[in-house]
């Protein structure tokens, strides 16, 4: 069985309820997923994951949050070699190209990005297909 950390950080709660969704998308589909807000992760346990879904909104001129999210994932990104990882995150301006820039970086450091998933503010129905899919990927 595939375990998998789902690991965000929020601003306005847009990334929250992506994140809730994918958790129960992995669970109905036979996968064993866990919910983490980013302050909550424990990094040391990262190897006991399979796979990560990593969620962070846009923060500034579309980067990752700096304060919260940036520091734990720094510490997480050396331990994603191998692994299946989805990005994703809410946004409230631009076309999500910080999602771009991260699925760069993930994958330089190893990482199997199977998704990346972007909503603009709110998500929609669009969005929980897109991260129905990616969760399908996730566990492939």
């Amino acid at each position: 069985m595939s375990k998998t950390a789902v690991v965000y950080w929020s601003g306005t709660g847009n990334t929250e309820a992506m994140a809730e969704y994918l958790v129960n998308a992995i669970n109905e589909k036979g996968g064993q997923a866990e919910l983490f807000p980013v302050d909550s992760f424990d990094v040391s346990t990262a190897d006991a994951y399979d796979a990560f879904a990593l969620g962070c909104s846009a923060w500034g001129s579309e980067e990752l949050e700096a304060n919260e999210f940036l520091p734990v994932y720094e510490e997480i990104e050396p331990k994603l070699a191998g692994k299946k990882v989805l990005l994703f995150g809410s946004y409230g301006h631009g076309d999500a190209a910080y999602q771009q820039d991260w699925k760069a970086r993930a994958e330089e450091a190893g990482a199997q990005v199977v998704a990346t998933v972007g909503s603009l503010d709110a998500p929609e129905v669009e969005d929980e297909e897109a991260l129905a899919a990616a969760a399908d990927q996730l566990l492939a």
